[in-house]
């Protein structure tokens, strides 16, 4: 799994680095962090991310997955869904974590004018929308919310399910009620911190975790 955190495409929010990637590693799961460079416009941080992928792939790594939060939940999308990739480029499944999901929004605007600059047009806003990219073909996708983040609206998610439903596309949405943004592994939220032993059953049922029965997956 290759670890994006977040930061609204201008830094890395470590506690979405390397505590994630240690949670991952206690599931049976080679994890590794990925500093996307910012602030960087388009199409940078997603070519960082495809070779990465690519990188792994001849050093003969078989299956590989994104897990992203808030920016970097866009990004392990976009990566999962861009038309343009090449096969060895694309995942085989993402993990996004209370996501920025919709450029076509005015909501969380910061990721949007860091990654297409405050002039981009109404179908450059469009190109990066993950909403707007889901086809058949796209992998499987973990998908979590809270419903009252104030500062990407669980609208985003909600785009993106809809558009994975339409297009019959594996994925699990979980929404919680409560919880601010950019909680990460949330171990202090006795409720949103189900996140991830939900993640971990969702992995191992992907064939890439250790069976969640093993242990609870929220250690880290």
């Amino acid at each position: 799994m290759i670890v994006l955190p977040g930061g609204g495409y201008e830094m890395h929010a470590a506690h979405e680095a390397e505590p994630v990637a240690d949670w991952l590693a206690s599931l049976g799961v080679t994890a590794d962090v990925l500093r996307y460079p910012v602030p960087v416009r388009h199409p940078g941080p997603v070519e960082a991310v495809r070779a990465e992928i690519a990188g792994l792939r001849r050093r003969g790594v078989r299956r590989i997955g994104v897990l992203g939060f808030s920016a970097g939940g866009h990004l392990a999308g976009y990566t999962a869904l861009a038309p343009d990739a090449r096969p060895e480029e694309r995942p085989d499944l993402a993990v996004l974590c209370y996501p920025v999901v919709s450029m076509l929004t005015e909501h969380h605007s910061g990721s949007r004018v860091n990654l297409l600059g405050a002039e981009a047009t109404p179908a450059q806003r469009r190109q990066a929308s993950l909403e707007e990219l889901v086809t058949p073909h796209a992998p499987p996708f973990f998908v979590w919310h809270s419903s009252d983040d104030q500062a990407v609206p669980v609208e985003h998610s909600y785009r993106l399910a809809g558009a994975l439903a339409a297009h019959g596309v594996p994925h699990e949405l979980h929404v919680f009620p409560h919880g601010r943004h950019g909680l990460g592994l949330a171990q202090d939220d006795t409720s949103v911190g189900a996140w991830t032993g939900l993640c971990a059953r969702w992995l191992a049922g992907m064939g890439v975790a250790r069976d969640a029965a093993e242990g609870d997956g929220t250690s880290g």
